[in-house]
């Protein structure tokens, strides 16, 4: 199939897979899947601002359909969204305006796809450290690294009870939205693979309200977004509408993962991310096939694992209401 603004041929059965892939990575981490999708677009022929914006549009179309999902499960902080969204918008606009800078000078691809793996990497490696630190502890409930909030003390101040929080700085929120709001500009993404984290560690949010939260999050950033480019003739609205149509089913999966993952949910993410920075390392060093091979690969292995994670929970809690029954019943 032609995608005439992306000026490619593409398989779209191979889009559509993709889509689903992202789904299910989207509903679990929160994050769109979209740190996976522009470098994978990119792969698959789209030029880097062609598969900026049209990710774009993708990630806002999933993340209206992951956000119900998670609304339903209660997981959405409305308050902490308004505030992170209020830093997001000026922080989308900056990123995506040193995109086409980079483009004129001819330096778009090679200085995102390095940015992507130096940012991915140090992500990554960040929250794999955090999770051994974890698993080092006697008591199993607490954060290693105390949240940025208990220290950043500069009014004025706001409470998020959705998350548990009794008292938060408002520029630190506005701050946070703006950093991840730059990061989805530059790099197409939702924000959500460094937000997810920030909302986390720096913020104090529960993992679980963090996720949904940022999908609520996504879908503003993501539409904002896809105005940009789309005014620059750089979103492939059938290419997107392919992803999001893939994703409708991933997405519900991914979410009810999230009943069952618990402190897993972390794990899961940095290895999913420290996979991408790879990737696209292996891509810039010339080694396309490779790079796409391993991009696919372990998006596929990751998603086959919050499937298991969503089957072996569900089979767990359909056993305790069985033995509920039968206690009821003697």
């Amino acid at each position: 199939m032609y995608f005439p603004v992306a000026g490619v041929e593409a398989d779209p059965f191979l889009l559509a897979l993709l889509g689903f892939l992202l789904g299910i990575l989207g509903g679990f981490f929160g994050i769109g899947g979209a740190f996976v999708a522009t470098p994978a677009l990119n792969l698959l022929g789209f030029p880097m601002p062609a598969a900026i914006g049209t990710n774009m549009a993708h990630v806002m179309g999933k993340g209206i359909m992951a956000t119900l999902t998670h609304w339903r499960l209660r997981q959405v902080d409305l308050r902490a969204a308004f505030w992170l969204l209020l830093g997001t918008a000026p922080g989308v606009e900056a990123g995506a305006k040193l995109v086409f800078y980079l483009e004129g000078l001819g330096q778009v691809d090679s200085t995102v796809r390095w940015v992507y793996a130096l940012t991915l990497g140090g992500i990554g490696w960040f929250m794999l450290r955090e999770y051994r630190e974890f698993l080092r502890r006697p008591h199993r409930g607490e954060i290693p690294f105390p949240p940025l909030a208990h220290r950043f003390r500069l009014g004025p101040y706001v409470s998020l009870p959705a998350s548990g929080i009794s008292s938060i700085s408002v520029w630190l929120l506005l701050l946070t939205g703006f950093g991840t709001g730059f990061l989805a500009g530059f790099l197409g993404v939702g924000g959500g693979f460094i937000r997810v984290p920030a909302m986390i560690y720096l913020l104090g949010m529960p993992a679980p309200v963090a996720v949904g939260t940022d999908l609520l999050e996504i879908v503003f950033s993501g539409a904002y977004g896809t105005v940009v480019y789309a005014l620059r003739g750089k979103v492939d609205l059938l290419a997107a509408l392919i992803l999001v149509a893939g994703a409708v089913v991933g997405t519900q999966i991914g979410a009810y993962a999230t009943l069952f993952a618990r402190y897993r949910l972390r794990l899961y993410l940095a290895l999913t991310i420290l996979a991408t920075a790879l990737a696209v390392i292996l891509a810039e060093a010339g080694l396309e096939r490779l790079s796409l091979a391993v991009l696919f690969l372990s998006t596929a292995l990751m998603c086959l694992a919050i499937t298991w994670v969503l089957a072996t929970g569900m089979k767990k809690r359909r056993q305790q209401l069985a033995t509920g029954e039968r206690r009821k019943s003697n």
